[in-house]
């Protein structure tokens, strides 16, 4: 079964904003990665305390999640902060909907084994709508 979840970006408060939606929502944080965890990091070290991901699950199967801006990045716009997060259940279906998503839109990460486990990608479909998809071995 293919999950959703809202993916929260943000300019440098990332931390902030979370540490209050979990007093707000309650919760655990399952993930809390700064851009220095990142194995071979060339993050400025101006942002080495950003988060690169940070998960609050709320329920069993929800979660919020967010991430600050990497300097290589454009800062984010009140309208395009947010993005939808598909946690697959096999890679192909990874593969499916990503491609099925990505037809007439632009890939900003193509699908990747990543360091943390996950096979992952970014995009933006044609109706400029931010999707991260994912599937991880481990579920």
């Amino acid at each position: 079964m293919i999950t959703v979840n809202p993916y929260l970006t943000f300019n440098g408060n990332c931390l902030e904003a979370f540490d209050h939606y979990k007093k707000v929502f309650g919760g655990d944080f399952i993930a809390n990665q700064k851009f220095k965890d990142e194995p071979g990091s060339n993050h400025p070290a101006s942002e080495a305390g950003k988060i690169m991901h940070i998960s609050l699950q709320l329920s069993p199967g929800y979660m919020l999640m967010g991430s600050d801006t990497a300097a290589s990045m454009e800062p984010v716009k009140q309208s395009d902060n947010i993005s939808l997060s598909i946690n697959t259940t096999s890679r192909k279906e990874a593969d499916d909907v990503f491609e099925g998503l990505s037809q007439g839109g632009k890939v900003t990460m193509p699908l990747e084994n990543t360091f943390w486990g996950s096979y992952f990608g970014m995009l933006i479909d044609k109706f400029g709508i931010h999707w991260l998809v994912s599937f991880a071995e481990s579920r």
